[in-house]
């Protein structure tokens, strides 16, 4: 592995200076003023800076902490910077940081000549930045990429880290790699900050790293020792829960996130990789104010091909491939299921194994993940985990990955890899001396609940950016049971992800649209006025009118009733507004897809 020094290992600009001029910003290194570049307020051209781009004086001055990319919408362009940072601790010795903060800076000065329907659609477009603005769990570095895993890493050719950071990184883990566009055309490397959406924990000075069961011998007392975990969110197929489900015709699935175990001990680095993703097949669940709307899987002759490039990209990266489909093998989710081992079927390299989480485990029989480990547990091992010593030297290479998934691969995806982390960090643990052969992790109460609470916490953040909420059974990953609180937890995330399914996630997916607007599936065009026109018009919400008349008639049902045992007309009164409110009802059922906030820009596939 290339343990590159300090001053060969490429750095970006760590603190930048943000002048702002009535017809440009000005964008320049607090350490090297000299450097740097300006953008046009009024088109969005970017220019090297020279001894004239500054002069003058500066209506306004500020301090921002990476460039994050520049987008182009009907009036002109958008600058993205971050203006806010939180130092999140380090990526194998070096220190990686947070979003707290951005902001798009308008270079739009020719909006005035726009039209009126370009001026509405130029509206809508920035409504979807500011949701951009607060997107969650953004992480950079200004000294390492965070995108590639340890094994391929350590594999790279001599000189890798001193490349700009763009180039080291993987564009599939690389939010704003559409947004980096018009930055690396004008070469300004130094600036171009790419970050990574996912979640970046990790837990130093673990007790039983340190040797807490006291084996003399090994003299692991006083070792320091690190726990990370890393989750890289694919931008192939960016989208909110119920918006973005299956795979698209290339094979890129919806939810798809790599996740890495690295520990550090003693001078060794080990490393396991798990993946999730949604069903890789052409399906949909459109909401339609029902709890859970129906699953349609869509008829389409390229399914196959669909699902075999998805495993062919899977196997060019990871090595060998095992399936682990945790969905109900009965009702909806079983149609789904066996339509997907159909066509797994035809792949006779990749394993699939079937197991229903819920019928096998409930909500409290964690430890019944041992019935899946008895399936897999060989292969599994098998598999193995990537181990480099302190020298560089690579003792042992992970051969594939387990791809787990269930509907929304969230909450029983979250368990299940825990569960087999536990598995593999026990066997690595066992791999150097620090536990013999008949000891677990779980037998350190202390250390074992702050292992649990490390992917229990990565489940939320995934979740928080998939579905708008914290995972469910987020308690058996911590405990190992369902308690009291983590039921009430479970119920108050189940009710927030049906209002945002329904009301939000169509203008929220990051929000739907803005997702496709940062991800270049949507691009906008300014010679194309008759594909935008629908984009300004506001689709009619009937929801208000259809929820007063539903509250109004229940109330009205409720007071007649309560006096219908005083005459004749109060009876029938009583079973006329029931009626209303039975009519309010079906048509709302009936109507579900249309009072709910749908994506506006691009079609689900």
């Amino acid at each position: 592995m290339e343990i590159a020094p300090s001053s060969s290992r490429f750095k970006l600009y760590d603190q930048l200076e943000l002048l702002e001029f009535p017809d440009k910003y000005v964008v320049k290194p607090v350490d090297s003023p000299h450097e740097g570049f300006s953008v046009d307020r009024r088109d969005g051209n970017i220019k090297p800076l020279d001894d004239n781009t500054s002069s003058g004086n500066a209506t306004k001055v500020s301090t921002i902490f990476g460039v994050a990319g520049t987008i182009r919408l009907l009036a002109g362009t958008y600058l993205l910077v971050i203006t806010s940072r939180e130092e999140a601790g380090t990526f194998l010795g070096l220190p990686i940081f947070r979003v707290t903060a951005m902001k798009f800076l308008p270079c739009n000065g020719n909006l005035r000549f726009a039209t009126a329907q370009e001026k509405k659609d130029e509206a809508y477009f920035r409504t979807l930045l500011q949701a951009l603005e607060t997107t969650p769990g953004l992480y950079f570095s200004y000294e390492t990429d965070l995108t590639v895993n340890l094994q391929r890493r350590c594999k790279l050719a001599v000189g890798w880290t001193s490349k700009p950071m763009w180039k080291q990184a993987d564009p599939r883990y690389v939010w704003n790699w559409h947004l980096l566009e018009e930055l690396i055309e004008c070469k300004l490397d130094g600036f171009i900050t790419p970050l990574l959406q996912g979640n970046i924990l990790s837990l130093s000075s673990v007790s039983i790293l340190l040797g807490l069961y006291q084996v003399a011998e090994l003299q692991l007392k006083n070792t320091p020792s690190v726990i990370s975990l890393i989750s890289r969110r694919c931008t192939r197929r960016l989208g909110t829960r119920m918006w973005r489900r299956g795979a698209n015709l290339e094979g890129d699935t919806a939810n798809f996130v790599e996740s890495e175990q690295i520990v550090e001990i003693n001078g060794f680095k080990f490393s396991l990789l798990q993946v999730r993703g949604s069903i890789p097949l052409l399906w949909e669940q459109i909401v339609d104010l029902s709890y859970k709307p129906q699953l349609k899987i869509n008829k389409h002759e390229d399914t196959p091909k669909v699902v075999q490039r998805h495993f062919h990209d899977l196997s060019q990266r990871y090595g060998e491939i095992m399936v682990v489909n945790l969905t109900d093998q009965h009702g909806a989710e079983g149609e789904l299921s066996k339509a997907y081992a159909t066509e797994m079927a035809r792949l006779p390299n990749v394993r699939y194994v079937a197991f229903d989480f819920h019928h096998i485990c409930g909500t409290t029989n964690f430890d019944n993940l041992g019935v899946l480990y008895e399936q897999i547990g060989d292969e599994f091992e098998k598999q193995g985990y990537f181990l480099v010593d302190a020298e560089g030297n690579i003792l042992e290479e992970q051969k594939g990955v387990i791809r787990s998934n269930c509907i929304d691969c969230l909450d029983r995806t979250n368990v299940t890899q825990n569960y087999m982390a536990q598995k593999s960090l026990n066997l690595q643990l066992q791999r150097i001396g620090v536990l013999d052969s008949a000891e677990c992790v779980s037998m350190f109460e202390d250390d074992y609940t702050k292992f649990r609470t490390i992917w229990a916490e990565q489940g939320d953040e995934i979740s928080l950016q998939y579905a708008g909420t914290y995972a469910l059974k987020g308690d058996l990953v911590r405990y190992g049971k369902q308690t009291v609180s983590g039921a009430i937890k479970d119920g108050i995330s189940a009710m927030s992800r049906y209002y945002l399914n329904n009301f939000q996630d169509g203008v929220r997916q990051a929000s739907s649209d803005a997702l496709d607007l940062i991800s270049g599936r949507y691009t906008v065009g300014t010679n194309s006025p008759s594909q935008l026109q629908p984009i300004g018009g506001s689709q009619p919400s009937f929801l208000p009118v259809a929820s007063a008349l539903l509250i109004g008639g229940v109330t009205v049902t409720s007071f007649t009733i309560h006096q219908a045992g005083r005459n004749t007309q109060q009876y029938l009164a009583s079973a006329l507004w029931a009626g209303v409110t039975a009519g309010v009802v079906a048509m709302i059922k009936a109507n579900g897809r249309h009072l709910c906030s749908r994506p506006r820009l691009c079609h689900l596939i």
